[in-house]
């Protein structure tokens, strides 16, 4: 048994791990990688392996940074089954294709504007056929993957569908626990479960994206939200909160719905500019089953957590342009939250050059990102290969973050005997990051810890 450490190592995205078994090949997650986009390109179209010699996947959620990259998959040979939970999947049946379309639309642009041909990765007849190799599994019911191989998914608490995987593994009369985490949600919050202690491991994959930092008090969120909504009210301007449309957002408009139900929120145009978002709502409205207590008591009172009075969903171009005309305030939630592509683009593009307007950052970006250049303050940056002058404010707020931060990543592995787990590895995680809760877990007694390289092998 062999584990292949292929993306997310020691970075945030493109999650890709892969199982070498009984001399088949299970991949676990399959996500794009998001940075510079000349890198990304690059990464995203090379697998470090033959695609067509993967016998499986494991998904352990939607976000793009871990599923972005299966219609390439598939596109390049991989005919297996690719195993998540059934929320994931119809997901997946809207985010894969919006994918595909912003790729298509990038492409369009770059070529009327800079004169460059860029080929898609992938078209939306690969997110049909990916969507077909598709085999949905509720929490808690085992699984065979392949020979030697099954697995249970359990409640991650990330977003809607997220699971962290157990497998036992058993080759030559050896059996072997790994626990692959996905990403690691939140307790108390108030729209999912928390996470759930999957049983004991030998060995643990674990994302490590806040090691080292702690979020914002929860009771403290709506006040920050508040009053960076009524900033903007004094100031005339546009707040544009860059959300990744599923998980972000719904937890945004829950806030804001709780808000307008207090009376809290002043009458103000707000939109959720996202075709995607809109879609993602309504699968997050079909699965109840991945509520927790809190929601289900608000829906006792409030048939839609995820719309009030002066919310607008918009769909259309011609919709999201009409905003850019807006002359007094209003506050725009748009996708994507790391700010690389979709609507959001086009809103900084036209804000973020007046003082009177903010941007509100409310998640993790990743190196290189626009998103991230916004947050560590650049005074300029490039949007859609055009440089802008940054004018505007930048707030922030972790609360809203889907990620455990150290304290809670340690709860969660707290559970986990330490007469059985031989190795945790971390991924999904910057080196800084990841090198300061490997420090904290061995204070804590935990040891054999470490983060492994791209392309880093270790035996089971």
């Amino acid at each position: 048994m062999k584990l292949e450490f292929c993306g997310a190592a020691q970075t945030v995205t493109g999650s890709m791990h892969l199982l070498h078994i009984n001399g088949l090949r299970v991949l676990l997650d399959c996500g794009l990688f998001q940075g510079r986009r000349e890198e990304a390109k690059r990464i995203n179209k090379e697998f470090p392996f033959d695609a067509a010699s993967i016998d499986a996947v494991i998904l352990s959620h939607a976000h793009i940074d871990h599923a972005g990259n299966l219609p390439h998959l598939v596109k390049a040979g991989f005919t297996g089954t690719i195993w998540c939970t059934p929320a994931t999947r119809d997901l997946c049946s809207i985010m894969l294709a919006d994918s595909a379309m912003i790729q298509e639309k990038d492409a369009e642009y770059l070529l009327k504007h800079k004169g460059e041909i860029v080929e898609p990765l992938y078209t939306m007849d690969d997110v049909s056929q990916t969507l077909e190799q598709m085999h949905s599994i509720g929490y808690h019911r085992t699984f065979d993957v392949v020979r030697g191989v099954t697995a249970q998914f359990f409640d991650a608490g990330h977003i809607l569908g997220s699971a962290v995987t157990m497998l036992t593994l058993q080759e030559n009369g050896r059996t072997v626990k790994l626990c692959f985490t996905g990403d690691v949600g939140r307790p108390n919050r108030p729209i999912l479960r928390d996470p759930e202690f999957p049983g004991h491991a030998d060995y643990i994959i674990s994302e490590s994206t806040y090691g080292g930092r702690l979020h914002d008090e929860p009771e403290k969120l709506e006040d920050k939200l508040l009053q960076v909504i009524q900033n903007v009210i004094d100031k005339k301007g546009k707040l544009i909160i860059p959300a990744f449309s599923v998980g972000r957002t719904q937890d945004i408009v829950y806030h804001l719905n709780n808000m307008y139900n207090a009376g809290k929120i002043p009458q103000i145009p707000i939109f959720v500019d996202s075709p995607l978002s809109f879609n993602a709502t309504n699968i997050y409205r079909l699965h109840p089953e991945c509520y927790d207590d809190e929601i289900r008591k608000v829906l006792m009172n409030d048939s839609d957590p995820f719309g009030f009075a002066t919310l607008k969903y918009t769909r259309t171009v011609d919709e999201s342009k009409k905003i850019n005309r807006l002359k007094k305030a209003h506050v725009v939630i748009a996708s994507s939250g790391m700010c690389e592509s979709g609507r959001v683009v086009h809103h900084l593009m036209h804000s973020v050059g007046s003082p009177r307007n903010t941007v509100l950052i409310v998640g993790f970006n990743a190196e290189y990102t626009l998103g991230r250049k916004l947050a560590d303050g650049h005074k300029t940056v490039n949007i859609m290969g055009i440089p802008h002058k940054v004018r505007c404010e930048i707030e922030k707020i972790s609360g809203l973050s889907a990620h455990a931060d150290e304290s809670e990543l340690m709860n969660f592995f707290k559970p986990f005997s330490r007469t059985t787990l031989q190795h945790t590895f971390l991924v999904h995680g910057e080196p800084e990051a990841q090198e300061a809760l490997i420090s904290t877990m061995k204070s804590q007694g935990v040891n054999n810890v470490t983060n492994p390289t791209k392309g880093t092998i270790v035996d089971l």
